[in-house]
């Protein structure tokens, strides 16, 4: 909003109360969004993965990795898509950076039998959906 000087105070009080109005409906109406997978969840507006209502300290890398498998569990997902998805470059030749963020990611989510990041030889990745 623009208000030229010298402004009326009556005026630059009611734009500001427009301005609040705005604001104080825009935060009522944005809905938190998360989602569910097995005991965990995942808050898409705040960037948050919790695993059983604990959350997960995760880095920025893990948490763009552990969405795109999420977002396409029961699924391979390449290992040149997931590298493009969510670190945003290529697939380079010897390049270990993606195997060692899941190596990481199945330390933190736990061990369990079989495992919930599943290794598609020659493929990719995938999330199991039960677990």
């Amino acid at each position: 909003d623009y208000i030229p000087k010298p402004c009326n105070p009556r005026e630059l009080s009611a734009r500001l109360q427009a301005i609040l109005r705005r604001v104080a409906w825009d935060q009522k109406a944005k809905v938190e969004e998360s989602r569910h997978y097995g005991d965990l969840r995942i808050e898409l507006d705040y960037r948050r993965i919790y695993q059983n209502d604990t959350p997960l300290e995760l880095t920025a890398t893990e948490y763009e990795i552990l969405q795109v498998l999420l977002a396409h569990a029961g699924s391979v997902v390449r290992k040149t898509d997931l590298m493009q998805w969510a670190l945003g470059r290529r697939l380079e030749a010897f390049d270990r950076t993606l195997d060692m963020h899941i190596s990481n990611l199945r330390k933190k989510l736990g061990n369990d039998d079989p495992p919930r990041i599943e290794t598609v030889r020659g493929l990719g990745y995938s999330y199991r959906v039960s677990v």
